[in-house]
């Protein structure tokens, strides 16, 4: 009989070993189809955010080299120096010499260009700025990128400074293709719409591609779907072959559709295809990574857990048979182990009590019955509100900052706060404290020594106390507010609340202050009286452009509401910024200023000390003054070039003076002629005649014209008056300068 029940027994063990076994495989083998499956579409989802993010910076960078290239071309057509091989059709050897070094210089300092064309159709030449192959000043026929003349060409079929990615040759001995975005800048004005004039900028393909990388594999690829519907490498540039297949998918499921991701075949192999939205550009950008590289690690995993799996199976079915004897699991008392930590862990008395007493501050349950006063006890709280008590709340300075550097170790560094503040006032009184879940720990004293009552010295040491320690053990600074006594415990609520508003005067006193609540509440009998008068001075201040008179305006009216209580401040402060707020949307409308630009006023619950406040409406004074300076700029530079305009355009007329010009613009001509003689070093009437040498130069050089016709082209009033200034401006009269051009050009 003993030997069938040891039998039955091992029987038992072991069928109980096998069936845990058994539960362990399948549990191995449900869990890795669950997970082969989620950890596909995880893996899936991070490789399309990754390719995501890494596409999306490459349209911001695309996006920059366009803004770029476009502020260049305006750089270049306001530029006087390059204006004159743009606009003239036959300028000088010393214009052409100073636009191409001005060209030199945009291509040296901008290293990402790889070239930058100048074309002026009536001259039927291109100057060319490059760092390698042709640079120089090239006719049509001479030009080696001919692709350049097509798409200058059919100008039409291309949006403005639309990047338009093509491969050229350069003309260099060595990697004469080059991989380049090309953008088009043009003046094509006029009832014929043909061009005028036009600047390439011609930027290098893989300066912009350099942040494409694929973040799988080296298989990946990346392309582009342009604004005219081609699928090109972002490598080579150059349009794909694809399979009706593919360009079905591209047209159906990827242009013109919001980001997102699909599998399909691409290229004979099966892949993940992530692409972005359009952009500004139009463009979209396609990464193509081939499926089995996304999948290998998860496979990987897979195929070993199904082995660990295998291998549990024979090992617990090897094990249950050998070791079903001494196996035996007390089931029961595990389970009762566990009821008792979990009980333990729910029954946490330190939680409990702090949950308790903040119950009580915050007035959720007022303290009224004996069964409530037993409650406290049992949960190890000997603290008597019907004795005398006095209330202290510890907050902690720069709160927002402490919180987001100690996010971590913020309820622990609460806790040593409290630890601390106990262990001091332990040694007079009864103590507990309570953490607020906010800035605030709350300190409840039982008072034993009655010289308190009239005298406020030991409990202002013992603050000091606390805030060396907090200072030099925990580098915490914090401000301290205590209550007056009381010992009426239907008052905790009340008397919490009188002392938390108290303690918002930290905004006067500043960081690491000692408030005294009573004192603060004689507050409440003071009579405010707004100071319009000072308002007004503030608003003609910022009007007129005097910052610092209006930040001391401010702060005269904000420092004056510290004799009154916080509500005082806070309606202060909000009247104040409305007032400002007021003023500087009708200086940003009067002179047409980015209202983005401008900071947000600070709201005063985010502020604790009112140098804060006072530095945050500073800085939004000083950013509209600056924002008003840098309007100021540009009007002048404006000015300029319209001064400028109008004497390449007038110079032919010899009434063209300083004073004409002024009438034309409505100013004064003293402020025209010292604004200009600032901003350029040269007074406009040595411009003007500048002007004019330069196109009698031109003439007596390219032309067999008499003087007299010269002088009268070029807006001078007499021959004689040519002859006087030429002299003066060349050391040599018209007709020897024409004699000897002609011999050096023989």
């Amino acid at each position: 009989m003993r030997l069938n029940k040891i039998g039955n027994q091992r029987a038992l063990y072991s069928r109980l070993l096998v069936s845990i076994t058994l539960c362990v495989s399948l549990t191995f083998l449900v869990s890795t189809i669950i997970y082969y499956n989620y950890y596909i579409g995880v893996e899936k989802k991070q490789t399309f955010q990754s390719d995501l993010g890494n596409l999306t910076q490459t349209s911001r960078e695309v996006m920059n080299m366009t803004d770029a290239a476009q502020s260049l071309s305006f750089q270049i057509y306001r530029n006087s120096t390059i204006s004159k091989i743009v606009f003239y059709d036959k300028p000088d050897i010393y214009d052409v010499t100073a636009a191409m070094s001005e060209l030199g210089n945009y291509l040296s300092s901008m290293p990402y260009i790889e070239s930058i064309y100048v074309y002026n159709p009536k001259g039927g030449q291109l100057y060319v700025a490059s760092s390698h192959g042709q640079n120089g000043v090239y006719t049509e026929k001479e030009l080696v990128d001919t692709s350049i003349l097509d798409i200058l060409s059919h100008y039409q079929n291309y949006k403005a400074f639309t990047p338009i990615p093509r491969v050229y040759s350069n003309g260099a001995q060595e990697n004469d293709q080059v991989r380049a975005y090309t953008f088009l800048c043009l003046d094509a004005i006029g009832w014929d719409r043909a061009i005028n004039s036009a600047v390439i900028v011609n930027i290098s393909a893989p300066w912009i591609n350099k942040e494409i990388a694929s973040p799988v594999d080296s298989t990946s690829a990346t392309y582009i779907l342009d604004d005219q519907g081609a699928f090109r490498s972002s490598n080579s540039l150059k349009q794909q072959e694809l399979t009706p297949e593919e360009v079905g998918f591209i047209e159906q499921r990827i242009k013109g559709r919001e980001a997102g991701y699909f599998i399909a075949p691409f290229g004979g192999v099966n892949s993940l295809i992530s692409y972005t939205a359009p952009d500004d550009l139009s463009w979209q950008y396609v990464r193509i990574t081939p499926y089995e590289i996304i999948t290998k690690q998860t496979n990987n995993i897979r195929n070993t857990t199904l082995l660990i799996a295998g291998l549990v199976l024979v090992a617990g079915i090897g094990l249950s048979w050998i070791m079903s004897r001494s196996l035996y699991l007390p089931m029961n008392r595990i389970v009762s182990e566990m009821h008792i930590l979990e009980t333990e862990k729910r029954d946490s008395m330190f939680m409990i009590r702090q949950n308790t007493l903040r119950d009580l501050i915050l007035g959720l349950k007022p303290l009224q019955s004996m069964q409530q006063v037993e409650k406290l006890r049992q949960l190890g709280i000997h603290f008597t509100f019907n004795d005398d008590y006095r209330l202290i709340l510890l907050r902690i300075d720069r709160y927002r900052e402490f919180r987001e550097a100690r996010s971590s170790y913020l309820l622990a560094s609460k806790f040593a706060i409290m630890n601390i503040a106990s262990e001091i006032c332990g040694q007079t009184y009864r103590v507990e404290t309570v953490d607020m879940n906010d800035d605030g720990i709350l300190v409840l004293l039982n008072i034993i020594d009655p010289v308190e009552y009239t005298d406020t010295g030991l409990i202002e040491a013992l603050l000091r106390q606390i805030q060396q320690a907090c200072s030099d053990y925990l580098k915490i600074s914090l401000t301290l507010t205590y209550s007056h006594i009381d010992r009426n415990a239907s008052q905790l609520h009340q008397l919490y609340q009188q002392v938390r508003e108290a303690s918002n005067h930290r905004l006067f006193y500043g960081h690491g202050c000692i408030l005294n609540a009573r004192d603060i509440c004689t507050l409440q009998s003071s009579t405010y009286h707004y100071p319009a008068d000072k308002e007004k001075k503030l608003a003609d201040a910022l009007l007129s452009g005097r910052v610092d008179d209006a930040a001391e305006q401010f702060s005269s009216m904000i420092r004056e509401t510290g004799a009154f209580p916080y509500q005082t401040a806070q309606l202060t402060v909000s009247r104040l910024s409305v007032t400002v707020r007021e003023i500087v949307n009708t200086i940003q409308k009067r002179n047409r200023l980015q209202i983005d630009g401008v900071a947000e006023l600070p709201c005063l619950e985010a502020i604790e000390t009112i140098d804060e406040l006072e530095e945050a409406f500073a800085a939004l004074f000083h950013t509209l003054q600056e924002q008003l300076a840098g309007k100021k700029n540009t009007k002048q530079h404006d000015l300029i070039c319209q001064i400028n305009a109008k004497i390449n355009e007038d110079y032919m007329k010899p009434h063209l003076s300083l004073n004409q010009i002024a009438d034309e613009l409505d100013m004064s001509p003293i402020y025209i002629s010292r604004l200009y003689k600032q901003q350029t070093m040269n007074s406009i009437v040595d411009v003007i005649l500048e002007v004019r040498m330069r196109e009698v130069c031109a003439l007596l050089e390219n032309t067999d014209l008499p003087v007299t016709a010269i002088a009268e082209r070029c807006g001078f009033t007499s021959s004689s008056y040519l002859h006087r200034m030429f002299k003066r401006s060349f050391g040599t009269t018209p007709t020897d300068y024409r004699r000897l051009k002609s011999v050096r050009m023989s």
